[in-house]
């Protein structure tokens, strides 16, 4: 099935760069429209793609200065100074001029906006969006990740009436996309506005590479002892992620362990990490926070250490850690699934509502580490044979449910159902 005609399609967020989640799935959806064969672009405050496919604006960051200034006066109270929505005003201009610049240039027929209309991270760039947007028409499709009533650090507030005007919008040639089905309620329930369920995937079609002499010393850089057991936990450093029922998992087990962290901290600061830094001091747990040493892809750090991708920490690890309490979907465990690592997780609600139903067989637990969870978790390190048919049967529901394959057959849908193309 292929969609009517070559499309240029630009992509907008904050970052499309690096392992965060937003940026894989957008790394994703890129893949899957080019090679349905259109040509795509991004613009973004920081990207990774192509230099010759890519616009990049400084200010659109959230990192940026000034819109790091931007958000201490919007969050966290609720009045806003006068200046606020002044430098709000002129930042958001600047934007849109450079959105349409990036229209203009890459002659683009369509726009798909990477969780920038969703999560106020960035408030100017997502006013920028919605004034463009309203101004011209361009068909859109807001690819929704979180939403701000999904996040307590937006509350309180003194950017309510931005919120609700841009965050997301309702325009009549914008589409909404979200993850799952519970943010596809809330959306219908709070805007008033339907959205298509489109949930996060992975490339079950084209099998991971086997594991090579590349990461043979990534055990052992990252401090884990010769007969140790690597416990991966790869998500960023943030409080909803849960990360101290991984650190108490480790304790618990009868078999030397270290807990590896493979993401940063982000956007929501150090404190956190701290926090787990000490509480492991406190139990006694090898823990690696691994940020600087992964990435999208093999390389080398400016220091000459050896920066490993994702998959050889997947590769090789023994048991995956998602403890999250709340998730959009769940990058972390599809991608357990389609590396073939067991993996202990938090039933979190999306978990329960959309993933659990399809069979997957995991190490599942509700609110806390009871003593039949860690049997679960070392019987699955101490006898690794044992579950291969079960990795197996996990790899192939993946397959089935969350494939590029699926992905095709909506995105084609959803482009051809766009007004004006």
């Amino acid at each position: 099935m292929a969609p009517r005609g070559t499309r240029h399609i630009g992509f907008v967020s904050t970052r499309l760069a690096g392992t965060d989640g937003v940026s894989l799935e957008a790394r994703k959806w890129r893949d899957v429209l080019t090679r349905l064969g259109h040509n795509c672009f991004c613009l973004a405050g920081e990207s990774d793609w192509p230099a010759d496919h890519s616009h990049v604006v400084p200010e659109a960051h959230f990192h940026h200065p000034d819109v790091r200034e931007l958000n201490a006066s919007l969050f966290g109270t609720n009045v806003r100074p006068p200046e606020t929505s002044q430098s709000i005003h002129q930042l958001k201009e600047h934007l849109k001029t450079h959105l349409r610049r990036f229209v203009r240039t890459f002659e683009l027929d369509l726009l798909i906006t990477e969780n920038a209309l969703a999560i106020p991270m960035h408030v100017p760039l997502g006013l920028a969006l919605t004034e463009l947007i309203a101004e011209t028409g361009i068909p859109t499709v807001g690819h929704h990740h979180d939403f701000a009533w999904e996040r307590a650090r937006f509350w309180p507030n003194a950017a309510a009436d931005y919120l609700s005007s841009g965050f997301p919008p309702t325009l009549p040639s914008l589409r909404h996309v979200v993850i799952n089905s519970i943010a596809a309620e809330q959306l219908a329930l709070r805007r008033g506005a339907r959205a298509v369920l489109i949930p996060n995937v992975m490339d079950f079609d084209t099998p991971p590479p086997p594991r090579d002499s590349y990461a043979a010393d990534l055990r052992s850089s990252l401090g884990v002892a010769p007969d140790g057991i690597l416990l991966l936990q790869p998500t960023r450093v943030v409080p909803r992620k849960g990360i101290e029922h991984a650190i108490e998992l480790a304790r618990r087990l009868r078999c030397p362990s270290t807990l590896v962290i493979s993401h940063a901290s982000g956007d929501e600061g150090p404190a956190y990490q701290e926090h787990l830094r000490n509480y492991a001091d406190l139990l006694g747990v090898s823990i690696s926070f691994a940020g600087d040493r992964f990435a999208h892809r093999r390389g080398t750090a400016p220091d000459g250490r050896k920066i490993y991708a994702l998959a050889d920490a997947f590769s090789e690890a023994d048991l995956i850690t998602y403890p999250s309490i709340v998730e959009g979907f769940g990058n972390a465990f599809l991608e357990a699934v389609y590396y073939r690592r067991p993996i202990l997780v938090r039933r979190y609600d999306v978990f329960r509502i959309d993933i659990a139903p399809k069979g997957f067989e995991v190490i599942a637990f509700d609110d806390f580490i009871t003593r039949h969870t860690v049997q679960e978790a070392e019987a699955v390190l101490e006898d690794r044979a044992l579950t291969h048919p079960t990795l197996d049967a996990n790899y192939n529901r993946g397959r089935h449910h969350y494939s590029y394959s699926v992905l095709e057959r909506r995105l084609v849908s959803l482009i051809d159902e766009l007004p004006g193309l």
